[in-house]
């Protein structure tokens, strides 16, 4: 696979086709760039199949270490999330996109950045792609992602979005942020979870609880017949010792929890929150943790005009 010369030596590109329902006994991917090491790329790119890419930041730009998913239709592609900051991501998926156009013996593609949700270790690549050509950059806000995709009831409508021969549904899942979403392909099944459902922390502010709750009730509702595949999330905070997480802001991995989680996590987690009623309280799981933080601050009210 060719990669731009500007992010060539930014990125470890390793191909990795794996099949819908593939057993989680065996990764679907190879290991992460995991600061082991005394030097690792930037970023490490993965494919899951030749539409479908996964983009890891170093644990050494950002402690956050979060995961990039560029995904491809014929009509246009999205990328979901930009990253923590501490480099620059748009070599990479502009040499991503540069392989896929070749492969395909285009020249263009539109292209649409939005995020799993707005705290920042999500966002801050955002201004590499304001002006990027032919490239939407979908808001931060609830109101702006359910204007963007054309959600009139947020958060109880869900919507689908056409990358073309491609249709993903965008579950709103408010509770971790007011803003958050999950993605279902489709044609892959795999459900794009963000931070509300990954191997690590899951973080849940106490005035957002019953948010939570409703949002995780109403992706499990969602998926129930749909066969998810895989579980792909934000981050990973959790070893391969069940229910061991990794210090907070831990320089280095070692030992890293795999990035896919089994839908039955999904049922997991359901249980365990309707079980706490209507406080969180922090309940560790093997392949994740609950975990309750202070209220959320209010937002801030707008500035009067003038």
């Amino acid at each position: 696979m060719r990669l731009a010369a500007a992010a060539a030596a930014a990125i470890a590109l390793t191909l990795t086709l794996a099949l819908p329902g593939m057993a989680l006994a065996k990764p679907l991917f190879q290991p992460w760039i995991d600061g082991t090491q005394a030097s690792e790329p930037q970023m490490q790119v993965q494919a899951y199949d030749a539409d479908t890419y996964v983009i890891r930041q170093s644990v050494k730009t950002n402690f956050e270490a979060p995961f990039l998913y560029l995904l491809f239709g014929k009509d246009r592609a999205l990328l979901l999330d930009t990253g923590a900051g501490g480099l620059k991501v748009r070599p990479t998926v502009d040499g991503v996109i540069a392989d896929w156009l070749k492969a395909h013996h285009r020249t263009a593609i539109p292209l649409v950045v939005a995020h799993s949700h707005s705290h920042g270790d999500h966002r801050m690549g955002d201004v590499e792609f304001k002006d990027r050509p032919d490239t939407v950059v979908v808001g931060w806000t609830a109101p702006e992602v359910a204007a963007f995709f054309k959600i009139a009831d947020w958060p109880n409508q869900i919507a689908s979005f056409d990358l073309g021969g491609r249709v993903l549904d965008i579950v709103p899942t408010p509770g971790h942020h007011p803003s958050h979403i999950m993605v279902f392909d489709r044609r892959t099944r795999l459900l794009l979870s963000g931070d509300t459902l990954y191997p690590g922390r899951l973080y849940v502010p106490a005035n957002d609880f019953a948010d939570y709750k409703a949002s995780i009730d109403r992706i499990a509702a969602f998926t129930k017949d749909r066969r998810v595949s895989h579980i792909l999330g934000a981050h990973i905070e959790m070893t391969t010792t069940p229910g061991k997480d990794y210090p907070q802001a831990a320089p280095s991995h070692p030992d890293e929890h795999a990035l896919e989680l089994p839908y039955a996590d999904l049922l997991e987690l359901q249980a365990a929150v309707r079980k706490m009623g209507d406080t969180a309280v922090k309940d560790v799981h093997d392949d994740f943790i609950v975990f309750p933080l202070p209220p959320r601050p209010p937002a801030p009210a707008p500035k009067p005009a003038g």
